[in-house]
């Protein structure tokens, strides 16, 4: 007979002594359990002892993790985390240079456990380590020189302990002192420092930033971007991230005021092309924390453009329509008259033809074209930008159309307004960059003007492709919604630079788009005919039940899920999976992503199918609702959802992806008997369906059907024939 649920089978271990197996059982208290086992080596006080997990991560076993203690668990006795964190708290402050250092090195690692943590933060052990950091290392910097490896090492794991600790979110940032940030400030300042203490210091830096809006303006008192820009020339990726994650943080948390100041320093420090040349094109592949970076680098530059965007034009500031004078006079500038020549209605006159020319809606007052937010007056700096640095393509776009019939001129006024609008929504201008989000473009790292560079290939691309439709004005939405696609298919394959996204501009004709969308049209044929329509009906249980079926099979083979930290640098992992009888989820945590199957063993927490009352998405989930940045992620939001069980207990999960996130809500439906409503079952219902009907439409009267496949031919003597295309 298999033992029972809640019976554990474990090893014990104590050092000196030979390991214990023994049964756990999970109804008893844990300081039971612990007690029979101090008992079992003769060890008194067993209030002062307590179980740890005997891997790499030295957990300790509580009351609330004790459910993910496994059958064939290993687990260890050792001493009690107050203990612990006592001993741990006078050995830190040793005299001896080595006992302080071994100290703190066993500090570093058991900080990684909350409650370890809890019972060194309660016995003040944040402020010593802050105290040690400001004063207590000054007295081993005299021996620098003699002893660098060991003060390197020694200050390495008091930052590593203190990132630790302040990871759990036990303690509040805004408690630090302007000492210890001088410190930590200097730590980056200085041009020689060890690798590892850089590292924690960028990481404790970007932290108080970010979580601290009072410890920002402290940090951006001692740290400068000049400071920070030497770090990105060297070779390592892990310092180049923390930089450039620094950089990020101050940018995102400086007053609006203050970025286009910040803005302008970085542009002056050469950061784009330091970045460019260091990061982007260096040897050392880009892995996902940097991507992620360069991304919110990428946003928050972009969203320097909101301002702009925002802004109406004034039809009464002489200078805002001095721009638009000066777009006159580039492109005409040989039909330009003196301002004393002629009446007043004769200039009035010219002018609006000009401006009419220049694809204005309003042809007298073409400033009341930009009083559309957005984009605003980011669209007349477009225009601009494009007539001053590309101005033979501005003067003959301008004139191509001015001498075409009415109908067929492309307004160049009008496309500028709107195609400056179509950018800022496809690089999402203003909106604040997402949590998991790696897409950046490398060719936006290539020009210092990326923006305007954009527009400029897109509003010639806009032209051409005017051109090739043979369009009127009554066309021009059709245009734009074309346009938009080629700029997104171009995007989609990630050029690395602005010429090379041209010339994938140049392979998106209007005629290849066509044909693209005349392949996909066929994939996705429709039959409306109502015999057809009826078929359809017919077929469409039959699908639903074998959608309804992949479903259940993929929550079978189960998904892992990253728990989601304050630190995206940590991750964290767990489990799910349904039973093969569909009645029990089965869950339990991961020290990392599993490479292949986990072992159904492994999962120790169960939830029942029948428990259940509710799956609920998005920003009504319970871990949505917390105090913290994923509140206000747009794509986290999209992927989390929760299952509401009984006793209003939630489990709670966010997805990897779209994917999965239909995927299990689909599933979850099923099992409650509700309709599959996600957009992966519509899109597989569709395809199914297309298949299936064309399958059941064949002429395949007459024609027999074989009820085995036909033999596999013999292997040829040779393969002379074959030939290598490249």
């Amino acid at each position: 007979m298999p033992p029972p649920a809640d019976i554990v089978k474990v090893a014990i271990e104590w050092p000196g002594a030979f390991p214990k197996l023994m049964e756990i059982d999970q109804k008893k208290p844990l300081s039971a359990i612990i007690k029979e086992v101090c008992e079992g080596w003769s060890l008194g006080n067993h209030e002062n002892f307590a179980l740890q997990i005997a891997d790499a991560t030295n957990f300790y076993i509580t009351e609330k993790n004790r459910n993910d203690i496994k059958n064939g668990s290993i687990l260890r006795l050792t001493t009690s985390p107050y203990q612990t964190a006592v001993q741990l708290h006078e050995r830190i402050q040793s005299s001896s240079m080595d006992a302080k250092l071994e100290a703190l090195k066993d500090l570093a690692n058991a900080s990684r456990d909350i409650t370890f943590a809890q019972e060194f933060i309660n016995l003040d052990g944040i402020s010593l380590l802050t105290q040690m950091v400001e004063s207590g290392t000054e007295r081993y910097q005299k021996l620098q020189k003699i002893m660098k490896p060991c003060f390197g090492d020694l200050l390495s794991f008091t930052l590593t302990a203190f990132v630790e600790l302040m990871d759990h979110g036990i303690v509040s940032w805004d408690t630090f002192s302007v000492a210890f940030i001088k410190k930590i400030a200097s730590y980056v300042n200085k041009s020689a420092m060890d690798t590892a203490v850089l590292q924690r210091s960028l990481a404790i830096l970007e932290s108080m930033v970010l979580n601290s809006q009072d410890l920002y303006h402290k940090v951006a008192q001692e740290i400068t971007i000049g400071q920070l820009i030497p770090h990105l020339q060297g070779t390592d990726q892990d310092i180049q991230t923390y930089t450039i994650a620094v950089i990020n943080a101050l940018f995102l948390k400086a007053p609006e005021e203050k970025r286009q100041e910040m803005a302008h320093i970085l542009a002056q420090k050469q950061l784009r092309s330091i970045i460019l040349s260091n990061v982007i094109r260096s040897n050392t592949p880009i892995n996902d924390e940097m991507a992620h970076q360069l991304y919110v680098l990428q946003v928050l530059t972009f969203n320097l453009l909101e301002d702009r965007m925002m802004t109406k034009m004034d039809p009464q500031d002489q200078a805002q329509r001095d721009i638009i004078f000066e777009l006159r006079r580039i492109a005409f500038d040989v039909e330009c008259e003196p301002n004393n020549s002629g009446s007043i209605e004769k200039r009035k006159s010219m002018y609006t033809r000009d401006y009419k020319k220049l694809g204005f809606i309003n042809h007298v007052n073409p400033a009341v074209d930009f009083t559309q937010i957005p984009p605003g007056m980011l669209a007349l700096d477009n225009m601009l930008y494009f007539a001053r640095h590309h101005q033979d393509a501005y003067i003959r776009i301008v004139l191509e159309n001015s001498s075409r019939e009415d109908k067929h001129e492309c307004p160049f006024g009008r496309s500028s307004i709107e195609l400056t609008k179509m950018l800022c929504e496809i690089l999402k201008v203003g909106e604040l960059p997402s949590e998991n989000c790696h897409d950046f473009h490398p060719m936006f790292f290539t020009h210092d003007r990326s923006f305007e560079e954009f527009f400029c290939i897109c509003i010639q691309l806009l032209n051409k492709t005017w051109k090739e439709m043979r369009a009127t004005s009554e066309d021009f939405n059709k245009v734009m919604q074309v346009v938009r696609e080629q700029i997104m298919r171009a995007l989609t394959l990630k050029p690395s630079s602005l010429d090379q996204f041209k010339s994938r501009l140049q392979n998106l004709s209007y005629t290849e788009i066509l044909k693209i969308r005349q392949s996909e049209r066929m994939n996705q044929e429709d039959f409306q005919s109502r015999p057809i329509l009826e078929l359809r009906e017919k077929i469409q249980p039959e699908i639903m039940e074998l959608i309804k079926q992949q479903r259940l099979n993929r929550l079978c083979e189960g998904t892992c899920f990253r728990k989601i930290s304050s630190r995206r640098r940590q991750d964290k992992f767990w489990y799910c999976r349904l039973s093969p009888n569909h009645k029990v989820l089965h869950y339990g945590d991961l020290e990392e992503s599993p490479q292949g199957e986990v072992p159904h063993d492994s999962l120790q927490d169960k939830l029942p199918v029948a428990d259940i009352k509710a799956v609920i998405t998005g920003k009504d989930c319970p871990h949505m609702k917390e105090k913290g940045a994923l509140k206000q992620n747009k794509e986290v939001l999209e992927l989390a959802f929760s299952v509401l069980y009984e006793s209003d207990e939630y489990l709670n999960f966010i997805a990897p992806d779209k994917h999965e996130y239909c995927v299990w809500t689909d599933g979850l439906n099923a099992l409650l008997g509700k309709e599959m409503t996600s957009d992966y079952t519509k899109s597989d219902l569709d395809t199914l369906l297309s298949m299936e009907m064309k399958l059941r439409l064949l002429d395949l009267e007459n024609i027999q059907i074989p009820e085995a496949p036909p033999p596999i031919p013999k292997e040829p003597s040779n393969y002379d024939f074959v030939y290598d295309c490249n």
